[in-house]
């Protein structure tokens, strides 16, 4: 079953139970797709259903941060609540354990030796961890290792 069958029948059970809270999250997530996929003319496959996910969760997490900066404590917990959500329906993410391996072990396999080598590490790691892990903590992760290489 699909990541899109997934959601839909997330969303119809939902509207059976009247879990308001959930049925708002599910349609949300199906109207970006929708979107996505009537601009692009294309039905999406897993890989670009997750990236949408991924986009959605960035989104929510970027508003959490704004509401615990404004100390809106009843807007955190309905956020994290759409996330855990969200991340009901992505592949098992990765630990930061587990990406710091795959990128060292990347490191050397393009025997990086600095920031400036960044675009070749991101290349290699992106790959291994499409779908599993966030672009902008590998991105981070990588920048921490290569500095602290120098």
């Amino acid at each position: 079953m699909s990541i899109k069958s997934d959601l839909e029948q997330g969303l119809k059970d939902a509207m059976k139970s009247h879990d308001e809270d959930r049925k708002r999250v599910y349609r949300m997530a199906l109207s970006s797709i929708k979107f996505i996929e009537k601009n692009e003319n294309k039905e999406l496959d897993d890989q670009g259903l997750i990236a949408v996910l991924q986009k959605e969760i960035k989104i929510r997490n970027e508003t959490l941060q704004e509401a615990v900066k404004s100390g809106r404590e009843s807007m955190v917990s309905e956020i994290k609540n759409e996330i855990s959500l969200l991340e009901n329906f992505l592949p098992k993410q990765l630990s930061l354990d587990e990406i710091k391996e795959i990128i060292i072990s990347a490191i050397s396999e393009v025997q990086a030796m600095s920031a400036a080598d960044m675009g070749k590490v991101i290349k290699t790691v992106l790959p291994k961890v499409k779908g599993r892990a966030a672009n902008d903590v590998v991105s981070k992760l990588i920048k921490d290792l290569l500095s602290s290489n120098e």
